[in-house]
């Protein structure tokens, strides 16, 4: 028997006996013996919850520019070996408004804003195009931390991603060219068809930047900086643009 963990109020953590997968009988059309359901206690899911008793913020103590303060706190989620820390979730929205997101990496920062890469035709481009403003959420979980990110949207220079894309590894070079991102594809196998093909085709030569892949940069507005306190009394510190300055303010968790 799997054991797992529950968490309790208190931060102390006991391991239990997991309840074991059951498959359903016959579940929906064209199932083979039925489909894999998971157990769901919304008891034991509310009570998966941990005291955060971090040191709290102190908006004296920290930058006037939200781009300093953010260095500080990336460089403090790389010292202690987060995996991915320029990891985030970046959220879009299509003409009508509809909402999507999806988990990508952060390439660049300064105080211009942060910038990522992508297919120029995958859904969170068009949607940029449409729809030029966006939120980018950084959690870096174990430290009880996350910063937000909203603003506006503006495409990176070519010249600044064909500086990025000569600094990729050559395998995800040609994976650039061979994934028209977004699209519905037969199979997995289509997909390493094409990348094997792509390979023959450049043979030892230089992979140039596909001409639909390129960059965009989040222009913040606002940014806050949030981190886990006692009883749920969290800290939130929010930098607010307002004209050439940023305004510092405390916001209720």
């Amino acid at each position: 028997m799997t054991r797992r963990l529950r968490l309790h109020s208190a931060g102390s953590v006991d391991a239990i006996p997991s309840r074991p997968w059951r498959r359903s009988e016959g579940v929906g059309p064209g199932s083979r013996g039925g489909s894999i359901v998971a157990p769901v206690n919304i008891d034991e899911a509310a009570r998966l919850r941990q005291e955060y008793e971090a040191e709290g913020l102190v908006e004296r103590d920290m930058s006037s520019d939200p781009f300093l303060e953010f260095q500080t706190w990336l460089s403090g989620a790389m010292a202690v070996d987060i995996e991915e820390p320029n990891a985030f979730v970046l959220a879009t929205a299509d003409a009508q408004g509809r909402p999507s997101s999806r988990a990508i990496l952060m390439k660049a920062f300064s105080e211009e804003g942060i910038v990522f890469y992508t297919n120029l035709a995958s859904r969170k481009s068009e949607e940029l195009r449409v729809n030029p403003v966006a939120a980018a959420t950084f959690a870096w979980i174990p430290l009880h931390r996350q910063v937000r990110f909203e603003g506006g949207v503006v495409a990176v220079d070519p010249e600044e991603a064909d500086a990025y894309f000569a600094l990729r590894p050559r395998g995800a070079k040609v994976a650039a060219h061979a994934s028209a991102q977004s699209t519905v594809v037969s199979s997995r196998a289509e997909l390493e068809k094409r990348f094997a093909e792509l390979e023959l085709d450049f043979g030892d030569g230089e992979v140039p930047r596909p001409t639909m892949w390129g960059g965009w940069r989040l222009v913040p507005s606002a940014v806050e900086f949030w981190q886990g306190r006692v009883n749920r009394l969290h800290d939130r510190v929010r930098y607010r643009q307002d004209g050439d300055m940023w305004i510092k303010e405390r916001l209720a968790p």
